[in-house]
């Protein structure tokens, strides 16, 4: 599909410290040379830069254009993860190649990314607005923190051996307690992800909605459950829990959950959006990614 009047002018390259470098700069080397032959300009992102050494500029996030610039990550959806941040923040769109594992979320192959990039920079691309959640820890009435995840928040046990207890409040209606491992709430990028391995819901990319997930805990009656994603949801920790839980976003930990603290987690006012080449099947690559039978 041709879309105006987005006009691509640049291209923004990103990755990350990746178990496969070797990959991953011999991939962006070959952007390069390809697209100065065709006299377009392609950049290096600031923070890819401390990793991967380019002929090539080096443009800094307060330099991006969300107009006119497109991110193309190079890695794996881990990668593509990492950026979310920044292109969510910016507004910039995002497209992934990917040198990773699965590659849910990066589309692109070395074979097919010099052709595909081509089309897109022309126009011809898939666009999806995707929800963030917004992820507050507060004690009492001070915000200790506030980040963003675009798959999920993971609430775990940290170094503690024993079972956590929280209570789950949504739209400030208490939901239940629980005593388990932990907590999962996903948006319906990251149902792919942990949350598929906790046996939580496959959620299509457009709903509305988020996915909460206890991690193992000592109920029976304990089970997935989807919300709308207008919904704010509070986390409390209990003051008998005798460690701090550990918080985790997009599998990094970002902050530590003491006794008597609770989390405030909804829908980030921010969007990223994120780019497919116009032969993207969602069910394809759920099909493909996760070995669904495809004959009868």
């Amino acid at each position: 599909m041709v879309r105006d009047p987005i006009s691509f002018k640049r291209i923004v390259l990103f990755a990350r410290k990746h178990h496969a470098h070797r990959t991953v700069l011999s991939c962006m080397k070959k952007l390069v040379n390809h697209f100065n032959t065709l006299n377009i300009p392609i950049l290096l992102e600031v923070t890819s830069s401390l990793h991967y050494k380019l002929n090539t500029p080096v443009v800094e996030q307060h330099e991006l254009d969300k107009s006119t610039d497109i991110l193309v990550v190079v890695g794996g959806d881990g990668s593509l993860l990492s950026a979310a941040s920044l292109a969510s923040e910016v507004g910039i769109r995002i497209i992934g190649i990917n040198r990773g594992y699965l590659g849910f979320l990066t589309d692109m192959t070395p074979k097919t990314m010099l052709a595909e990039l081509e089309d897109v920079l022309k126009g011809q691309f898939q666009e999806e607005q995707r929800h963030l959640l917004r992820v507050r820890l507060f004690d009492d009435k001070t915000m200790l923190m506030e980040s963003r995840a675009l798959n999920d928040l993971v609430l775990g046990r940290g170094e503690s051996p024993y079972l956590v207890k929280f209570s789950v409040l949504i739209d400030n209606q208490f939901v239940s307690h629980y005593r388990a491992d932990g907590l999962i709430l996903s948006t319906p990028t990251g149902s792919t992800a942990y949350n598929l391995s906790a046996g939580g819901p496959i959620l299509h990319p457009q709903l509305q909605a988020f996915a909460i997930v206890p991690m193992f805990s000592h109920s029976l009656n304990a089970r997935p459950l989807v919300i709308s994603n207008d919904s704010s949801v509070q986390i409390k920790i209990s003051t008998e829990n005798l460690a701090p839980l550990a918080i985790y976003l997009d599998g990094h930990q970002a902050h530590l959950a003491q006794s008597g603290q609770y989390l405030l987690v909804d829908k980030h006012p921010q969007l990223l959006h994120l780019l497919h080449p116009n032969n993207y099947l969602y069910y394809d690559t759920l099909r493909i990614k996760l070995g669904w039978g495809s004959k009868e």
